[in-house]
């Protein structure tokens, strides 16, 4: 779990903060992936092969902007 330093009481800005860095390690995917419960493999296979085609898209989107 991240923790963020409220500075000069911006909590608002603490949240955003907060938020993007639950984002980037990926603490909120993990948790929504429990509460899915089980997966078969095949089913997961499917959705990691999904992920890594929309990930691999989305770094060659910014490569060549």
């Amino acid at each position: 779990m991240a923790t963020v330093v409220v500075k000069n009481g911006n909590v608002d800005g603490a949240i955003r903060t907060l938020k993007q860095r639950n984002a980037k390690d990926g603490s909120s995917k993990r948790v929504r992936e429990i509460q899915e419960g089980y997966l078969k493999p095949g089913v997961k296979r499917r959705k990691a092969k999904q992920e890594a085609i929309k990930n691999s898209r989305k770094r060659n989107r910014n490569r060549y902007e």
